[in-house]
């Protein structure tokens, strides 16, 4: 017999595990049976049915409790979904960057950093960074001027400084500048020789290439700025860089023998020009002590003629003392009085030959205007014989 048998096992007692015993079973009834799983299903059912619109048509009062029920939920359901729906609009511009909001493909907007929301899957933003400083390398071969070819090794450094014109006008900004560069570069190395390139044109290149790439990027309306532009090499091909080098090394040692010899006359033309100036104002100098000493001596000799006319006998002997002090002074010769009886006797030959020496000197430097001193000679002579005349007739008369 089965445990849910009706009438048990003979015993009277109900073996049913769902159901107890009318007089204290577990479920206090003796009239329950186990969940019905098609009952289950069919309420299941039903509240799916009054969520998606469906009423339910059966019995009364029961179908009208579903259906408020899966109203409720529906609308709990619609509360949930637009709260996430509003909560994934929120997002946080940072302060280097700019927000650019396409509503429905189109632009709406410009934001500023700060904690922003727009409707999700309506408005699309883009996060533009409008600090930082980007690069973009360029490296060709380009022909000159002079027909050379010459290696070229740029780096452009530029800014976004208007993020609608980066995200809008055109599809790839960065391709739009690699070519523009590309076409600055050419244009400035196709005006340009390759010497002037290799050595001190470098810079000149730099800021002629930043110039024509700005007004490059303005006219394409890109929202780029061009900050800098670096040559990092110039240089000749590789299959011809060793002779290009051993070229421009001997320019430079031309450069640097022409520098040292700038140098060299720097140094000694200033020097001569200050030696001649030096001779120059000795010479003046000594016409003037030459000048001044003549004038001197006709003075002096004017002064001596005046006290010869007084007295000329003392006059004649006071000049023949002095001229002979001044012709012993300076003669080596040494007088001895060997009468007196003094034999031995000590002579100064180092001062006699210093008095000679100097003497020479002394004779030389009046040798060197000889002419103005004979002239002025002539002149003081024809004046003493002028006076000569006079005083003899004086003395006839």
């Amino acid at each position: 017999m089965a445990w849910n048998e009706p009438g048990g096992n003979g015993d009277g007692k109900n073996h049913d595990p769902w159901n107890g015993d009318k007089r204290g079973g577990p479920r206090g009834g003796g009239d329950q049976g186990p969940p019905d799983l098609d009952e289950a299903l069919r309420k299941l059912q039903d509240k799916l049915n009054s969520i998606f619109g469906k009423v339910n048509t059966g019995g009364g009062g029961g179908g009208g409790g579903s259906a408020s029920s899966g109203s409720g939920f529906l609308w709990v359901l619609l509360v949930v979904i637009v709260l996430g729906w509003a909560g994934m609009g929120f997002y946080t511009v940072d302060q280097q960057e700019r927000g650019v909001v396409l509503r429905l493909g189109k632009y709406y907007e410009t934001v500023n950093p700060g904690l922003q929301w727009n409707p999700p899957m309506i408005d699309d933003v883009t996060k533009v960074n409008v600090t930082r400083v980007r690069t973009l390398d360029h490296r060709a071969l380009m022909l000159t001027e002079d027909e050379n070819i010459v290696d070229i090794d740029v780096t452009v450094q530029y800014l976004i400084i208007d993020p609608k014109a980066y995200r809008l006008n055109v599809r790839d900004p960065e391709g739009s500048l690699a070519n523009a560069s590309e076409s600055a570069l050419r244009q400035v190395v196709g005006s340009s020789e390759m010497h002037s390139l290799l050595t001190e044109g470098r810079e000149a290149l730099g800021f002629s290439v930043l110039d024509r790439l700005q007004a490059y990027m303005q006219s394409y309306a890109t929202g780029l700025s061009i900050s800098k532009i670096n040559v990092k090499s110039a240089q000749a091909p590789t299959q011809v860089q060793d002779a290009f080098d051993d070229v421009i090394k001997a320019r430079e040692d031309e450069q640097r023998v022409k520098n040292e010899a700038e140098s060299y006359a720097n140094g000694i033309v200033p020097e001569a020009r200050g030696e001649a100036q030096r001779m120059l104002e000795e010479a003046n100098a000594y016409r003037e002590e030459v000048l001044a000493r003549a004038d001197g001596e006709s003075k002096r000799f004017v002064a001596l003629l005046q006290e010869y006319r007084k007295a000329p006998l003392v006059m004649r002997e006071r000049l023949y003392l002095d001229m002979m002090q001044s012709v012993m002074e300076n003669n080596p010769k040494v007088l001895i009085d060997v009468e007196g009886g003094n034999n031995m006797m000590y002579l100064p030959l180092d001062k006699l030959m210093q008095n000679s020496t100097e003497r020479r000197e002394m004779n030389r430097g009046v040798r060197l205007d000889d002419q103005g001193l004979k002239d002025l000679a002539d002149k003081v002579a024809d004046e003493l014989r002028v006076r000569q005349g006079t005083t003899t007739r004086r003395e006839g008369r």
